[in-house]
């Protein structure tokens, strides 16, 4: 079994939701007034609404922390580490970390916080708003195995947000060449920037050279375009979507509210059970061919569709 298989459960069409904390301590945005305990807070009522609302795993991440860096402030990560031990036993989900735009920093907090799973860019080359981006998957792997945390699974983003390859191959060849050079776990395909979609041709062609490696769509999923976007992508990773009229809050911006029988769906931009087929909206034991991640054991969970089928969560259209 592969270790995306052995976090996410085999056959899995995970849904994984973004933790967006406030911006950290040394950034730019960071609420001084507020200060790491406003973070925790913010942290903690997300996780909360988004556990509640059935997700089928959490990612932390930094997205707040603008204008990005390629190489993190160690003070970044050691907040990052703070917030998620802190939260650590309110975690009932398989949840991984993301420190913008830093693999090593990742594997680092990965390795220190026990996460699951990890994404970053790990490879290619790019033009971006931060300048010449040139990771090194090679230095990142090794760094995992020396940290002793090799039951981690890496997810690659071969297409790298506020940026511009400059590797003249088209996307499709990139990922499956990644794959083989750089041995990632699964690989996410993103859109432009952060909260726009990858294009469905883009999710279409990396798939198609990788039939045996899970490909994600990293961005932009939203209500209207997640069927279609499970017909061909093994996962999803959702974050704009999620937050009232799609701000990235970082304080308690997610709210799971049920959907009753009849009413139609908020427009908040939140998760929230629905109907569908004249089954009951209210979650059901884990099992069964519509059954969840079974990384859940035995807790009762939402049904989910084991085909690639609109999933019975709404989300939001971050308007």
């Amino acid at each position: 079994m592969s270790r995306f298989e052995k976090v996410f459960g085999a056959g899995r069409k995970p849904v994984i939701a973004m933790v967006h904390l406030g911006a950290l301590p040394g950034t730019p945005l960071h609420d001084a007034a507020g200060g790491v305990e406003a973070i925790f807070t913010g942290a903690a009522a997300d996780l909360a609404a988004l556990q509640a609302a059935g997700v089928d795993a959490v990612m932390f991440g930094n997205e707040n922390d603008r204008p990005y860096e390629l190489k993190v402030d160690t003070a970044s990560t050691a907040t990052m580490a703070y917030v998620i031990g802190r939260l650590r036993d309110r975690i009932t989900v398989p949840f991984g970390v993301n420190v913008l735009w830093d693999p090593m920093a990742s594997v680092a907090l990965a390795a220190a916080t026990g996460a699951a799973f990890l994404r970053e860019i790990f490879t290619g080359t790019y033009a971006s708003d931060m300048g010449i981006w040139a990771p090194d998957a090679g230095a990142a792997q090794r760094y995992q195995h020396r940290l002793g945390n090799t039951g981690c699974a890496l997810l690659y983003n071969v297409s790298a947000e506020f940026a511009g390859s400059l590797d003249p191959r088209s996307l499709p060849d990139r990922a499956r060449s990644a794959v083989f050079s750089s041995i990632p776990d699964a690989v996410l395909v993103s859109g432009a920037i952060t909260g726009e979609a990858a294009e469905m041709r883009d999710l279409e062609a990396v798939k198609r050279v990788l039939p045996k490696t899970p490909v994600l769509a990293n961005t932009g999923v939203k209500h209207a375009t997640i069927a279609d976007v499970l017909r061909v992508a093994d996962g999803c990773i959702v974050g704009s979507a999620l937050k009232r009229r799609g701000r990235h809050l970082g304080g308690g911006g997610c709210r799971p509210r049920p959907r009753l029988h009849g009413q139609s769906p908020r427009r908040e931009g939140i998760l929230m059970p629905a109907k569908r087929s004249g089954q009951s909206p209210h979650a059901l034991p884990v099992g069964g061919a519509g059954r969840a991640s079974s990384a859940f054991g035995g807790r009762t969970r939402p049904l989910w569709p084991q085909a690639a089928i609109h999933p019975l969560w709404i989300f939001g259209d971050g308007k």
